[in-house]
Formats: C-alpha cells, structure tokens, sequence
C-alpha cells in the first residue's frame, strides 16, 4: 500500500467489503456488487477506493479463471454470432462469399474460411480477420 493513502479510510472499506478468496457463487457476486459500487462513482473514486477495487478485481479475475473456462469458437460460430448480433441472413454474406453455395457451406461449417474471406468479413464486420482462421 502506498504511503499516500489514508490508513483509516482503507482499512474502513477492507471492513466494508470484506474481500478474499472466493469460493462460493455466493461470494463471487457479492463482490461484484461492490465492484460495481465503486466503478459507479467513476473519476470521483479516492485512491483508498481504486486500491479495493483493484483488490476485488483480482480475486474476481481468479475465480472466472478456475470457473468460466470459455470454449475456443470455431470460426463458423463466430461468424454465427456476428450474424445474429447484427440481425443479418445467409443472403446478406453472399457478396463476401461470392456464392450462396460457398455462403452456406460457410456458415454451417462444411467449408473452411479462406484467408481472402477472412479479410473480407472482418473488413465487413469491422473486427480482426484473424477471428475467422
């Protein structure tokens, strides 16, 4: 803890917050909770308050990692959920694709994503090409 902060005041929000190891889904949202407490107060967040936030960040940020373990996507999925999220259809990819056979094969994973479509849909989704290979 840096000598700048103020002792009491931290040691009142350690009090409050009550962080450690979490262990419980329970835990795990209780101290979201208070992450979301002090992200709501923005740039008016003290250092005594930054230090905490920081603290509970890190205990969040272990147990997502033991908990969540996220599945790599495949291509086809992202390019699924790109979909979606934009309310688009098979037909509105032809372009990309060139044909709606190519387009369909895409989409529902029996045809790979070439390195020229990669750089076509990311530049038609605005994200990195490098999500479709």
């Amino acid at each position: 803890m840096p000598s700048t902060l103020n002792k009491e005041e931290y040691t009142k929000l350690l009090a409050e917050t009550l962080p450690r190891v979490i262990d419980t889904e329970e835990e795990y949202e209780r101290l979201i909770n208070e992450v979301s407490k002090f992200i709501s107060l923005g740039e008016k967040l003290t250092d005594e308050q930054a230090d905490v936030l920081q603290l509970l960040a890190i205990l969040i940020e272990k147990y997502e990692d033991e908990n969540y373990q996220l599945e790599a996507a495949h291509p086809h999925e992202i390019l699924q959920e790109l979909m979606l999220a934009r309310g688009l259809k098979q037909k509105d990819l032809v372009e990309v694709f060139g044909s709606k056979g190519i387009t369909s094969e895409v989409i529902n994973g029996k045809r790979s994503i070439s390195k020229s479509q990669a750089k076509a849909l990311g530049a038609f989704f605005h994200v990195s090409p490098a999500l479709f290979l």
